[in-house]
Order: structure tokens, then sequence, then C-alpha cells
């Protein structure tokens, strides 16, 4: 008897047991991101709640009040812009729970925001699942009690389980499904009485029943700046999220835990960026922008108020050549519907990646992300690519005068050469390639010929035909064995 029990034991604290993580930063560190994210590098984020009905917020690049979701707070710090259109639309009166019988989400088709999503050549999605306005998309007793009135799609004007719907219909495209999750919420009467309790009786019971039915792959946690991690009980929700939850062996999570937590703990969890802030590449990181300036639908942004398609993959491109992920992010309207300027966007996008997504998924970023030239004049697109960075990821000589001509990643041996616009002859700086290296464009296998001048690499793409390029003119060449 003692012969089997012996080994059943090992076996026991081998499986699993052993990995049990305890409520602290040193342990949680231990549990190391899943390499599937790092890998899928493309992700849609989307923010979708009672703020896409009035859908308002001044146009102000780089700046947070042109976020349209953030409508709801605005209106009691009395921000002019946001008052003076809220009392002439909808009255000096009219609160902001009175928008909920107007989120009716009648012309939501799961289906379709799926086959988009997939489409577009994403990976993951990500879901507010509650934004700060405490609104959920899914059955949360939690809310409905502590609002004091229906606080959610199902039992409020919707009726429908947004949230699941639209997780089964990503799952069944075979994409994974995330969500972002707000730890507080601006004005939810027990926050506003006893921060300790809503923590303990409102945010943590809430967190654990969303992670329990619907099982994401991600969580996006934020509004963390008003307590420190151990006020929000961080550490003791993370080891159930690692230890006991459903999701404890493939979940990812970023880095709002508290106020003391962004850019730490980068074992467990990933750092955050916005709006082209950018990170390191020693680390996993992620970028979150709006394909215009608002996560939240902004009825107020125009046409060239969105990047067009050729700037954002070109924005991938930057991301991914520097070791990042993207998640890009739509803003649905009240009714439902994605707006169709941001479904060609997606679609535009995914068209290239079935081209080039070698270039992008799976890779790593290379010793010298990118290169870029001095006295080169942009055309039009490459202003509106470059305004949408900052001064950091660019060398700029003077007004106008700053252009990259190639973005890099690498995967195995190989080395790929994303190029924003055609030269007939290329030059790649302090790249030393061995003999039996091969060069092709991606997409059509057009081979190039290639020679060593010194330190540098000489490309000659000039036997490429105008339809040996895609039409957004991002083209890839794929150095084959370049990398020892």
């Amino acid at each position: 008897m003692k012969k089997i029990i012996l080994p059943l034991l090992v076996l026991f604290f081998l499986s699993g047991h052993a990995q049990q993580y305890q409520s602290n930063w040193a342990s949680l560190n231990q549990r190391k991101i899943p390499g599937w994210f790092h890998q899928d590098k493309f992700g849609i984020f989307i923010h979708w709640g009672l703020y896409a009905v009035p859908s308002y917020a001044p146009v102000i690049p780089n700046s947070g009040y042109s976020y349209a979701e953030w409508y709801g707070y605005r209106l009691p710090e009395k921000k002019e812009e946001f008052i003076s259109f809220h009392n002439k639309n909808y009255g000096s009166n009219f609160a902001y729970q009175q928008f909920e019988p107007m989120f009716k989400a009648e012309m939501f088709d799961p289906a379709q925001w799926a086959d988009v999503f997939k489409r577009s050549g994403a990976k993951y999605i990500v879901l507010t699942s509650k934004h700060h306005e405490g609104y959920c998309l899914w059955n949360s007793a939690e809310a409905d009690r502590d609002w004091g009135r229906p606080w959610n799609a199902v039992t409020g004007t919707p009726q429908r389980d947004l949230l699941g719907d639209l997780t089964n219909a990503v799952r069944a495209d075979g994409l994974k499904m995330g969500y972002y999750y707000s730890l507080y919420e601006w004005f939810n009467p027990l926050w506003k009485s006893n921060k300790a309790d809503y923590v303990n009786k409102h945010m943590i019971p809430q967190f654990k029943d969303l992670v329990t039915k619907y099982k994401p792959s991600i969580i996006f946690s934020d509004g963390e700046w008003e307590l420190p991690d151990t006020a929000w009980h961080s550490q003791e929700l993370l080891a159930w999220l690692f230890n006991e939850s459903p999701v404890k062996d493939n979940v990812v999570i970023n880095d709002r835990w508290g106020n003391n937590s962004r850019g730490a703990n980068t074992g467990c969890t990933y750092a955050t960026s916005e709006y082209g802030s950018g990170m390191d590449p020693n680390v996993i990181w992620e970028e979150s922008q709006g394909i215009g300036h608002s996560y939240g639908y902004n009825r107020n942004e125009q046409l060239d108020d969105y990047k067009s398609s050729h700037d954002l993959i070109l924005m991938l491109c930057d991301i991914v050549a520097r070791g990042g992920n993207l998640l890009l992010d739509i803003g649905p309207t009240a009714d439902g519907r994605i707006p169709v300027i941001m479904q060609q966007r997606l679609i535009d996008i995914g068209d290239w990646l079935k081209v080039n997504g070698d270039a992008i998924y799976g890779t790593e970023a290379y010793k010298q992300s990118y290169q870029w030239s001095i006295g080169v004049k942009p055309g039009k697109s490459d202003k509106s690519f470059m305004a949408a960075y900052s001064a950091a990821q660019l060398v700029v000589a003077k007004k106008d005068t700053a252009h990259i001509e190639c973005f890099f990643t690498m995967k195995g041996k190989d080395l790929y050469c994303i190029f924003p616009s055609y030269s007939p002859q290329v030059v790649l700086k302090d790249i030393k390639l061995p003999s039996a290296a091969k060069a092709t464009v991606m997409g059509n296998g057009a081979k190039c010929s290639w020679k060593q001048v010194g330190a540098n690499v000489k490309l000659d793409l000039s036997a490429l035909r105008p339809g040996d390029i895609s039409g957004t003119n991002i083209f890839v060449v794929k150095l084959e064995g370049a990398l020892q």
C-alpha cells in the first residue's frame, strides 16, 4: 500500500498543487503570462454602454476630454462643452441615469459583429463588461441591488445578455474573448458612502461572478487609481483567479490593480499604454487606441478625425515592431451597430493581414525596430501617420522632414522588412546577411536580388510591377534565413 500511495502523492504535488499562488506580488509574479497573448499581437477593444446614447465629446486630440464614454462624469464635473450640449438636447434636469431606457441595442447582431472581427485579422476581443458608469452588459445582481434600479442589460431596457451573446458569437468564430472591467464606479451609492464595503460587497463578488459565468481569456482591469492594490484586495483576488477560477491556467491580465500597480508586476501582468505612449520591448505590453480620438462612439467626430486604413496598418506594424500588441478600439452605437466606417477600417486591416500576417503574428521585436531617413518630405498620409505619434517615436529634424522607411520584425531565422511605401532600390542599414539568405515579397513570392555593401544590405525591388503591391502600398519583404 505504501508503494502505491507515495507515487500518488508525488503525482498530486507535481500536477499543479505545487503551483498554488499566495496573495502577494512576489508569489503572483511567479505565474507567467500565457504565451498566446504575446503571439497574437492584434485585438479589438469595444467600448459600449449608456454613453453610446448621447455619444458626445468635444474633439480634442490626445486629450481625455475627447472620450465620449466619460460623458456621465463630465456633467457633474461641469465641463462647459458637455453641459452646453446636454442642456440643449436633453434639458438641465435630465439625469444621466435617464439614458438607460434609450439604450435599446435593438439592431445588435452578435454574429455580424463577430464576422467583422474575424475578417479584421484580430485574434482576441475585449468588451467593456462595465465601464465607470457601473452599468453592466450582463445580468449582475450587485449592480441592480446597489443602484436600486435595473442597472444591467438583462433586467434593463435591452432585456438581453449582450455580453453573453457576443461572447458566444466570438468564440464560435474561433476568436478569444476577454472583458474590460472597471474596479470602481463614479456614483455608485455604496462607493460614495463606504468604499471598503463597496470593494467587499460589490466589486469582488461581481468580478467573481463575471469570471465564473463567462470564463474570459483576458481581463482588462481599469478604474484602479482611486485606491492602492491593498484596498482593492487585488492580490487576494488574483490569487483566487490563478488558483481557483475556471480560467486559472490561460487567463491574461493587465497591470491596473491599484494606484501603485501600473508598470509594476510585469511577471504576471502585461503593461498598458494609450494613444502613443509606447513601452519597452523587454516587457509584454499592449497599446490601445480608438480609430478616432474617443473610445466610446462620438457623433461629433468627422471623417478627418478617423485614422485612415493606411495609417492604422502602419500603427499596427510600428507597435509590433517594438514588441507590443495593438488593441484597436471601436465604439458601437446605442442601437447596436458598428459604424460602417469602423467596419471598413477593420476589413482593410484584415485584407492586408491575409497577405502579410506572417510578418505580424508570432513575431518578436528586432534590435532595430525601424529605420528612418531625414530630408524626405512625407506625403499626405505620412503626415497623418506622424501626427498620431509622439516625438519620441520619430526623429524629426524640422517640420515635415521625418519619414519612416522600414519596420522590422523577426521569427525564428527570418527577418521581415515592412515598407510603408515603394522605392526601386532600398538600403537596409547595419544589417549583414548570410550568403544563403533569400529575399521575397510576401503575397506573390516575387524574388528580390540583394547584395551586401559594407555594413548595409541593398535590395533591388525594381522588378516589381504595380499589381505586386497591395492597394495600401504597404508591403513586406521576407529575408529568409537572415538571422543566425
